[in-house]
């Protein structure tokens, strides 16, 4: 009947092949090329006209197969992007200093060894970035009760900010109820809050236990 009918409908029979992508994806009333698709039944139609309809309809189906996948595709992208924006933000020093002393928020310092000889922010819980992942479920443990979270690295420029998105897709992924509603990433880190003169503690307790903010 004509040479793309095999290639889209391997295993029926061509007649049924043509009856399938008629049925499917275009009424009989629909014209290609000057032809009527519901011709094709009735024998009106030759080899020519069979192979317009034909590529008319294989075209149909591609654009419809591109289009819907283009769809999904943005979809997918929307919805991380806005799962991104509603979970995570930044915070400045400044605002974490003022939120410091209630107790349903949790610092998260997701430095490696430095956090051992630089000191870290008073009351804050040691998660580092290169074993972080493999320990998201023991920091869903230790901040329960708590609905904020403020993650931080040195900079809070790779590491921090890298940590968050993966409890961010780890919460989304597992879809429980732990109570977490906040995830914030402290403004240039560690460093930054330092370099201000603000509360800095030196102990080497894990997770600190000095919650003074003076």
């Amino acid at each position: 009947m004509n040479s793309l009918l095999p290639m889209m409908m391997p295993r029926i029979s061509r007649n049924k092949a043509l009856r399938a992508l008629i049925v499917d994806y275009k009424p009989l009333t629909n014209f290609y090329g000057g032809y009527l698709v519901g011709d094709l039944f009735s024998g009106k139609v030759g080899g020519g006209g069979r192979e317009t309809i034909m590529r008319g309809l294989y075209m149909n189906i591609s654009q419809r197969k591109k289009k819907s996948k283009n769809q999904e595709h943005q979809r997918r992208r929307t919805e991380e992007e806005e799962a991104m924006a509603r979970t995570i933000s930044y915070i400045t020093g400044s605002q974490l200093l003022s939120l410091k002393r209630r107790p349903n928020l949790a610092i998260v310092d997701v430095r490696d060894d430095e956090r051992s000889y630089d000191g870290h922010i008073t009351g804050s819980l040691h998660y580092a970035s290169g074993s972080f992942t493999d320990k998201i479920s023991n920091l869903i443990q230790e901040v329960k009760g708590k609905d904020t979270l403020v993650f931080h690295c040195a900079l809070s420029q790779v590491r921090g900010p890298t940590c968050a998105r993966r409890l961010a897709n780890y919460l989304d992924e597992v879809k429980e109820d732990t109570g977490i509603k906040n995830i914030f990433v402290l403004e240039r880190g560690f460093n930054g809050w330092e370099s201000s003169g603000r509360p800095v503690c030196h102990c080497t307790d894990v997770p600190c236990k000095n919650q003074s903010a003076e």
